[in-house]
């Protein structure tokens, strides 16, 4: 199992010039882990296309039926007092913004604490370079 930032689900959703490497990379996993808030930084960037006129009506409906499928299915890391406790470590040592160390934090907790044994995926350049130097394996699909 990978865990997923949400910056690797939304190609899932819509199309984008990275929807196939990030396809196969879900192809290749046995299951999806990400963080509570995925669910919403999701709808979140498929309501900016639609407003931004980048996404049909009729295309936004499909992506948010698309991201109810992938919801049903994958893992939720909780936002556990360890979590917490993690993320306030992370803002200190990383240059995260909130989301992103709350996000980092559900990894670790994933992980049981192994970072070298888990591997995420993600198309955001802040948040890998931390994940890096936490210690994960990051796969940045192309």
């Amino acid at each position: 199992m990978r865990f997923w930032d949400a910056s690797a689900v939304v190609p899932l959703l819509v199309a984008e010039p990275t929807t196939s490497s990030v396809q196969s990379a879900l192809g290749e996993d046995h299951g999806m882990i990400v963080w509570w808030g995925t669910e919403v930084e999701c709808a979140s960037a498929l309501a900016r296309l639609e407003r931004e006129a980048a996404l049909t009506s009729d295309d936004a409906n499909v992506a948010f039926e698309r991201l109810d499928a992938l919801l049903a299915a994958w893992h939720e890391i909780q936002p556990t007092e360890p979590v917490k406790r993690m993320a306030r470590r992370i803002v200190r040592v990383h240059p995260l913004r909130a989301a992103d160390a709350l996000q980092l934090s559900a990894a670790l907790v994933a992980s049981d604490g192994r970072p070298d044994s888990m591997e995420i995926v993600s198309l955001d350049s802040r948040l890998t370079e931390a994940a890096r130097r936490e210690g994960f394996l990051v796969l940045v699909p192309e």
